[in-house]
């Protein structure tokens, strides 16, 4: 076996481990226990593989320099640290992470709309890098009528190789050789030197796989150019998204926020590619979870019940008082009671599924929350509580009265009653000891967690300090036993060799392999936290194939560079286990 083979198999070893790291009432101390601890390099390189995505070369130096409990604190700050300037140059080019929901449907409008613009119910873009792309999409589409196919759905078909003839007519004698005989790197320099309207005029008539050849080689303006042509301008919008996921969990300095986000986002999941919310999951992820990772869990769920794009995802926007969406001539109406904000918001989302909540609790949960919904949906859209729709009726959610005619407030009392519930600082307390400790954590541990999120009202940071600074963390049963979820393994995998990441396309087509495509958890369970779950033969060997495929340099867009201390790092021992 060569040396690549020996190489893949450590790094795969060692990406399958967890990335390193109602009325107030006195809350009785949990007393802590007595267990055995792993030896004092351990804890280090346990808090590397849980509060991070894993160690990078020089990592371990720099966090004995800080010590243990200065590392933990850091981290549970991330605005005390100064971000890698090398994640902002890779994040520069991805726009729409940067975007508002509005901005991205006018500047990468879906299907629908181009079809629309096609058949003159729209005007068309004002933006000109929008319009030339657009016009692309409106010609194919018309092309397609033509040939007789009603209203044609796929505007992404290659042109004809007549077209790739005439567009190559447009060039310089020269310039038409390297063009059509040239290599990628040859092509790409020649596309650099033209207009962007002739770049879009070459490039559109060129088939699917000579563009794609080109952009392993292109500038990150002209790969953009590709992308629009290949998938469509929405498309892009998803791509920068993940894209954007993977840079920072591989660059940022701040990677117990990275960690953190990625773990709320799964807790209160939405599903990109259910229509509108396919412009907004970017503003849900940057918006409404990445800014309170670290800060009070009432406001975390509050900004995910008012956010359009879980009200989208679960259905809430329609979710009507009966008898309240009235239809002219009598004909019945569309819209009544929706009970899935309902029945998630407790057994996901706040109570778990042993919460001690009954279908009566779902229904009366979601006759409160009527009318919380979308106002401008098709424009991106902007939360919005709609009086007339809501149910203006007495209501008893968990035994707890809540007075007729309280308008929007009666949302906001059950987010309240359920914040201080106990069964909520449990099960927030356990999903979190999951991801950072182990599949099965252990009861006391769960206890005095939850007792921190009861005494502060739920502050995520104090709770997140006593489960980093509990004897279970440290304990042997603790250390390496979680398996990764595909993404935390890539991360890790990239982080562990300090592989510099160009662009992220064949990564993320990788996760899709491995069973994690970013942001597309269809149930709103959202990815699971359990490493037992992540582990059947399927995934081990489709780990093994990227394994491999990373340490030989044979992932495009990824460049990994033979250092000795990653070589000694990948042949130690730890790395061997689960």
């Amino acid at each position: 076996m060569n040396r690549n083979f020996h190489l893949a198999v450590a790094l795969l070893f060692c990406a399958a481990l967890v990335s390193p790291i109602a009325a107030k009432k006195p809350v009785k101390p949990v007393p802590s226990v007595q267990v055995p601890q792993i030896t004092a390099d351990q804890k280090l390189d346990q808090l590397l593989n849980r509060l991070t995505f894993g160690a990078r070369p020089g990592d371990i130096d720099r966090i004995r320099q800080l010590g243990a409990e200065g590392f933990v604190n850091q981290q549970l700050h991330p605005e005390s640290i100064p971000e890698n300037p090398a994640l902002e140059v890779k994040l520069a080019p991805l726009e729409t992470l940067r975007m508002l929901p509005s901005e991205m449907v006018v500047k990468y409008p879906p299907a629908q709309q181009i079809r629309a613009m096609a058949k003159g119910n729209q005007p068309y873009p004002t933006d000109p890098e929008t319009l030339r792309v657009v016009q692309r999409f409106i010609d194919r589409y018309k092309a397609k009528l033509a040939q007789g196919k009603p209203d044609p759905d796929n505007m992404t078909d290659d042109r004809p190789p007549a077209d790739l003839e005439k567009a190559a007519q447009t060039l310089a004698p020269a310039d038409r050789q390297t063009f059509q005989n040239g290599t990628p790197a040859q092509k790409v320099a020649l596309f650099e030197s033209l207009s962007a309207t002739q770049q879009y005029n070459l490039l559109d008539a060129m088939p699917r796989g000579k563009r794609q050849a080109l952009y392993t080689v292109a500038s990150p303006q002209l790969r953009r150019r590709i992308q629009l042509l290949q998938g469509g301008p929405q498309q892009v919008v998803n791509s920068d998204l993940a894209e954007g996921k993977l840079f920072r969990a591989v660059y940022s300095n701040r990677q117990l926020e990275e960690v953190l986000t990625d773990f709320w986002y799964n807790h209160f999941n939405v599903f990109l590619d259910k229509g509108a919310d396919r412009y907004m999951v970017t503003t849900y992820e940057r918006d409404v979870i990445r800014p309170h990772v670290l800060g009070n869990f009432k406001d975390l769920l509050l900004a995910t019940a008012q956010s359009p794009a879980m009200l989208f995802y679960l259905d809430n926007s329609q979710s009507v008082a009966p008898g309240t969406d009235r239809k002219p001539n009598g004909k019945k109406p569309s819209r009544g009671l929706n009970e899935n904000y309902g029945r998630e918001l407790m057994e996901l989302h706040t109570l778990g599924v042993d919460g001690g909540y009954t279908q009566q609790d779902v229904t009366e949960v979601a006759r409160c929350f009527t009318g919380w919904t979308i106002k401008e949906l098709r424009g991106g859209g902007v939360f919005q509580f709609n009086e007339r729709v809501h149910d203006q009726g007495e209501k008893t959610v968990l035994g707890v009265k809540i007075p007729a005619n309280g308008g929007i407030n009666d949302g906001l009392k059950v987010i309240d009653i359920l914040v201080h519930h106990p069964a909520t600082a449990q099960f927030v307390s356990k999903s979190l000891a999951i991801r950072f400790v182990s599949d099965n954590p252990p009861a006391s541990l769960i206890d005095r967690m939850a007792a921190t999120f009861t005494r502060t009202e739920g502050d995520l940071r104090a709770t997140m300090k006593t489960m980093f600074d509990s004897p279970e963390f440290y304990a042997p049963a603790s250390y390496q036993t979680k398996i990764k979820s595909p993404f935390e393994m890539m991360a890790s995998a990239l982080r562990l060799t300090g592989a510099d990441v160009d662009y992220g396309f064949n990564l993320i087509q990788q996760l899709n392999t491995l069973g994690e495509p970013l942001y597309r958890k269809v149930e709103p369970t959202g990815y699971s936290n359990k490493g037992s779950d992540w582990l059947n033969s399927a995934s081990l060997l489709a780990r093994m194939n990227f394994a491999v495929a990373l340490s030989g340099n044979k992932v495009p867009g990824t460049k990994v560079e033979a250092k000795p201390e990653i070589a000694q790092m990948l042949g130690g021992p730890n790395f061997q286990k689960h």
